[in-house]
């Protein structure tokens, strides 16, 4: 997507020769975030006197890296920030807001907090409808950047696109160690920031250290901002994050240039790391005592204290200042011990989007109001013309952009060749590159930039090219599926990914023709749909888009390459809610279930029993029609399971574990499965015949069954 067009020249404001920092609210956040780092730490020390309690089962300390966060924090002030962070940030979420009973909650896996106990304490998350958010945290690294990028583009559609004024002057912030700055993440955050001109703030801590290894074998050189000097539209800047008068100068500098319109900056600081990585590693193992002792004297709290005392506090100021961080972290750590544990019973609570009256909204997505304003029925209309598959989806996607403003529609390919199947073709013409637009080739890149826009309250439609192209973009995929659970429904991002699969006409190879939906079945919070033909795609995609949930939309390759699967266009209204499977046929002796493109190979087979072959479509496989599944199997007391996924754990296992446990008794014959065997998908038209499941085959597999 091209930086959209303003209205008026942006050009970057000069730096600030004075800031107006809050020195006091700096100076107290860092004294705060050492107090915290005391307390966790020496919880989980061996004393001579008291015993390791082990109240913080998974500590990370920011010691050394307070002061320039602070700083940081301090100049996050506009109501449409938003800071991408990561497990090292607790100071800047002090700054921002975290009071200091919840900093300390979580780590002590304490109810409320970021995550009511579901998640480690020093991932974080912070929602604030009226002021700077933060974005929740994850536990990899590195894959904080390009959700971070997403929430910047975020600001320009809302601005430009959306016409809201309120989003003028608004940034995003990422903040990333030393080592994440080798990750995908970053590089893909830094290419759509380059080159499209977002208002986003790099800010990396150099400790020196990823875990134990050392800069210059993370970073070429050991300074990334040295690496980094010929990118277009960056300003870059680096410094010693423990100066404090040089921190403040350098960090506003670059606020200043992204806010003012001039694009990304990225700034370098050099900070001490002066513990271990984490509660359980020893730094000694990989560390010299010199080496230890050198970040010792580098610590940045004295030099903080010498840059105000006396010239902006008074000695009698800063010892009152001290007293009070103590007395209030005293008090907010007995607070936070006094809390009751996370309730068991409600670990389950929040994988999926809980619609039920006085539920509070997450922060992410449309809002109920929004989405019951698009409203939509499971009633499909009469009379729609004859469609293809593609053209379905096509028009689907058409519809919504038409009456969702909120609506982007991306990808690799996706904007002026229409995409690689062609599926898009015409939308970009239609709708303008700010809405419908082309993307780097990084699917890391193209989920976290979804991810960062559907919190911010957009309805982003990413398209993957191929299923096995998704495997780069696993960590987003996972993050975001979930993010409702984990901050316990504090934030989420119902994102649709569009991702073409399968098998083609007469063709196959392991790259391209991927099927492997199981894999996204089992992972958390996501939904997959798998349609059979345009009518379910068209309700199923306007389910997904006007939905609460992420979801999987599979286009099966074979259906986007031919003409099987055309159904009459079921009207601009038409929502299929997920997991309501199809009983295409109804019969008699055996049920047959399958989804995809089998549906249509089932189909034939089927035809030849007359009504003795209940066929199920199930439509979509997370969720599942359980209840229909069974309930045809109670009546039938035989099954065969049709899959185009590899036999061992494919989705067909668990559909015959259910029936196994649930429906045992109604049985006449054990459950069967037909699937391809365990192998890759082959090229060559016979080697793929001989793996997929064919008509003959599947008549094959009724017959024994029917007759076990």
């Amino acid at each position: 997507m091209p930086a959209p067009a303003t209205s008026k020249k942006r050009q970057a404001a000069a730096p600030a020769a004075d800031p107006p920092f809050r020195w006091r609210e700096i100076a107290r956040t860092a004294l705060i975030s050492r107090a915290l780092d005391d307390v966790e730490e020496a919880t989980n020390k061996n004393r001579a006197s008291v015993p390791r309690e082990h109240l913080i089962l998974y500590q990370f300390s920011a010691r050394g890296h307070e002061v320039a966060q602070a700083i940081l924090g301090s100049l996050i002030t506009h109501r449409h920030d938003a800071a991408s962070a990561y497990y090292r940030s607790r100071p800047l979420m002090l700054s921002l807001g975290l009071s200091i009973e919840e900093a300390l909650a979580s780590p002590l896996g304490r109810s409320g907090g970021f995550s009511d106990g579901r998640d480690i304490g020093v991932v974080c998350n912070l929602p604030n409808p009226d002021g700077p958010v933060v974005l929740p945290m994850s536990g990899d690294v590195g894959s904080q950047y390009t959700p971070g990028a997403g929430w910047a583009q975020s600001i320009l559609y809302h601005r430009d696109v959306l016409g809201d004024a309120s989003y003028d002057g608004a940034i995003g912030v990422v903040l990333g160690g030393d080592g994440s700055v080798a990750t995908n993440g970053f590089w893909s955050s830094l290419t759509m920031a380059t080159t499209l001109k977002l208002p986003l703030l790099f800010y990396v801590e150099d400790n020196g250290l990823g875990i134990s290894v050392r800069g210059e074998l993370q970073t070429p050189g050991g300074d990334i901002t040295r690496n980094l000097a010929s990118f277009g539209n960056l300003l870059v800047r680096s410094g010693d994050g423990t100066n404090v008068g040089e921190s403040a100068k350098l960090l506003a500098e670059c606020v200043q240039h992204v806010r003012g319109g001039g694009g990304p900056a990225l700034v370098r600081l050099t900070v001490p790391r002066m513990c271990s990585h984490s509660g359980p590693d020893n730094q000694r193992g990989y560390r010299s005592d010199a080496e230890i002792e050198a970040d010792a004297r580098r610590d940045p709290l004295p030099k903080l204290r010498r840059h105000l005392v006396p010239a902006m506090l008074s000695e009698s100021e800063w010892a009152d200042l001290e007293r009070e961080v103590e007395r209030d972290v005293g008090v907010a750590l007995a607070a936070a011990r006094a809390r009751p544990g996370p309730t068991a019973d409600s670990v389950a609570q929040f994988v999926h989007a809980d619609e039920s009256p006085g539920v509070p909204e997450a922060y992410g997505g449309l809002r109920r109001a929004e989405r019951n304003a698009l409203g939509g029925s499971d009633t499909p209309a009469d009379g729609g013309d004859m469609l293809r598959f593609a053209e379905a989806v096509r028009r689907t996607l058409a519809r919504e952009l038409e009456v969702n403003p909120k609506c982007l529609v991306f990808g690799e390919d996706v904007g002026r060749k229409g995409g690689v199947h062609l599926v898009t073709e015409g939308l970009q013409r239609k709708f303008g590159e700010s809405r419908v637009f082309d993307t780097s080739l990084s699917e890391e890149g193209i989920i976290g930039r979804a991810v960062g826009m559907a919190i911010a309250g957009l309805m982003p439609v990413a398209e993957i090219q191929f299923r096995k192209y998704a495997d780069p973009a696993a960590e987003q995929l996972n993050n975001c599926g979930t993010m409702r659970w984990r901050t316990k429904n504090r934030f989420a991002a119902p994102i649709v990914v569009r991702m073409p699969g399968g098998y083609g006409k007469d063709v196959g190879d392991p790259w391209h023709s991927l099927s492997d939906e199981v894999r996204f079945v089992h992972a958390y919070g996501w939904q997959v749909a798998m349609p059979s033909n345009s009518a379910d795609a068209v309700g199923l995609l306007r389910a997904a888009m006007r939905g609460a949930n992420p979801t999987i939309f599979f286009e099966h390759r074979l259906l986007l390459m031919t003409g099987e699967g055309s159904a009459r266009y079921p009207g601009d209204d038409y929502v299929l809610p997920f997991g309501r499977a199809n009983v295409l046929r109804a019969g008699t002796d055996i049920t047959v279930v399958t989804w995809g493109a089998m549906v249509h190979r089932c189909r034939e087979a089927a035809a030849r029993f007359g009504d003795r072959v209940e066929l199920i479509d199930l439509r979509t496989v997370a969720p599942w029609d359980r209840e229909c599944v069974l309930a045809s199997v109670g009546r039938t007391g035989r099954c065969l399971i049709v899959h185009e996924d590899n036999l061992t754990a494919g989705f067909g296992a668990e559909i015959a574990a259910t029936l196994a446990q649930e429906a045992f008794w109604r049985l006449d014959a054990p459950v069967e499965r037909l699937a391809p065997k365990d192998v890759p998908v082959a090229y060559h038209e016979d080697l793929l015949a001989a793996l997929m499941p064919g008509v003959e085959q599947i008549a094959e597999r009724i017959e024994a069954v029917l007759t076990a």
